[in-house]
């Protein structure tokens, strides 16, 4: 057997790559190579998304929504707490309950949410909260036990545990809201965004094959090669499954300012800023003191509520209705605050009539948080839809990629096996 150096075989290689024979094996071994490359791609790109998808539906959005609730309830304790406060020695049972209800709802939402720490940043969030939550129910207890004695230390007590609460524990509970919102927004972005990888690829193989469609045309004098032309047609057809899968699951998610992405955190936000809003109303009856600065904080957070409502509602919905009556009773409270009518301004503050605060608070925060209810549904259903477009379509691209690659290959064995 002879024996060529390296640079013989190399010399050889050249010039049998510059024939007829040469250029259809290098076409052959790189058109199966890409088009078996491009397969896999496309399969991966699709997996990829559908498995965003569940994630999403099992993992994003029910952490989000966990941590949306943590910041709610906490809200809500704070507010329940001033209230039974405001109730003076034993407050009633329903309060009470409201209050527990509260701390009940905040404990299982952490533990959701530690669950589901698995970064650092999070698990720092959660750990603060989880440190600055009995701390507050301590505080508010000792403060419900000096206020059933009468003695007034109660409210020095009560307004520490809710600056813990405004400066600690709510401050966490909404970065650890952002940080699952944009999580949430990531994996939609993640499934119904272009897979541009896989869609350059598609492209170069359906123009490589009318690139060697020209070149067998100038060695070969034949026009047509039904392989190559096997070959382009499925690129073709997994081309436009993608195109159509990318297009589905884009008009799937609402995006939209009024879509339930930004719908649902305009709401979560909105009942957030009531409940904040609610807790001044009440602090300004247990300092009995001037009620402008409580007053200042009231507004601003009422102010913000509008406008929140103003993007995640329609002009005639029942919030609005109900912010504008709760505000019209805030005002009746503060009226009779200001005439040192201070029974009158409590009962307004926390009665039962139909036009007190409370009640028309407790009908604000009741519609808020069923359009949140609403909300997440239609975005689950939002983001399987868009998980949906995708199904099939890493089966389907893989096997039609092997299609064009087996074309390739039985198309241009004949003229390969015209020079053996």
């Amino acid at each position: 057997m002879e024996f060529r150096a390296p640079g013989q075989w190399l010399r050889w290689v050249r010039r049998f790559a510059a024939t007829t024979p040469g250029v259809l094996v290098a076409v052959v071994i790189g058109g199966v190579l890409a088009c078996l490359l491009t397969g896999l791609v496309c399969a991966q790109e699709a997996s990829a998304r559908t498995a965003r998808r569940d994630a999403a539906l099992q993992h994003t959005e029910p952490l989000a929504d966990a941590a949306q609730r943590l910041y709610v309830a906490l809200s809500s304790a704070d507010a329940a707490a001033a209230t039974a406060f405001l109730s003076g020695g034993i407050e009633s049972p329903s309060v009470r309950a409201q209050y527990q209800q509260a701390l009940a709802d905040a404990a299982d939402a952490l533990a959701t949410a530690a669950a589901g720490a698995a970064d650092e940043p999070t698990r720092q969030i959660v750990a603060r909260v989880a440190a600055d939550l009995p701390a507050y129910t301590g505080l508010v207890e000792t403060a419900r036990a000096n206020n059933r004695q009468g003695l007034p230390v109660g409210a020095a007590y009560l307004r520490e545990a809710s600056g813990l609460m405004q400066k600690s524990l709510l401050p966490n509970a909404a970065r650890l809201t952002e940080q699952r919102l944009a999580a949430v927004r990531a994996d939609q972005r993640a499934v119904t965004g272009p897979p541009w990888f896989a869609l350059i690829l598609l492209v170069l193989v359906i123009g490589g094959a009318v690139a060697v469609s020209r070149v067998l045309l100038r060695r070969t004098n034949r026009r047509v090669n039904l392989g190559l032309v096997a070959a382009a047609g499925a690129a073709i057809l997994a081309l436009l499954w993608f195109v159509v899968a990318t297009v589905v699951a884009g008009n799937a998610v609402d995006g939209a300012p009024h879509g339930p992405t930004a719908r649902g955190e305009n709401l979560s936000q909105a009942r957030i800023l009531a409940q904040r809003a609610r807790t001044d109303e009440t602090l300004e009856l247990i300092t009995r003191g001037d009620p402008t600065e409580s007053e200042q904080a009231f507004t601003a957070d009422t102010d913000r509520l509008s406008a929140t409502l103003d993007r995640a509602t329609t002009a005639d919905s029942p919030a609005r209705r109900q912010l504008s009556q709760w505000l019209a009773g805030h005002r009746a409270q503060l009226d009779r605050y200001n005439s040192a009518d201070y029974p009158a301004a409590l009962n307004q503050a926390i009665g039962d009539g139909p036009d007190s605060s409370a009640r028309r608070f407790t009908d604000l925060d009741t519609s808020l948080r069923d359009g949140l209810a609403a909300t997440r549904a239609e975005l689950r259903r939002q983001i399987g839809g868009a998980g949906t477009a995708w199904f099939g379509a890493a089966p389907g691209t893989l096997v039609l990629m092997v299609f064009a690659a087996t074309g390739i290959a039985a198309g241009l064995w004949p003229r390969l096996k015209e020079f053996l």
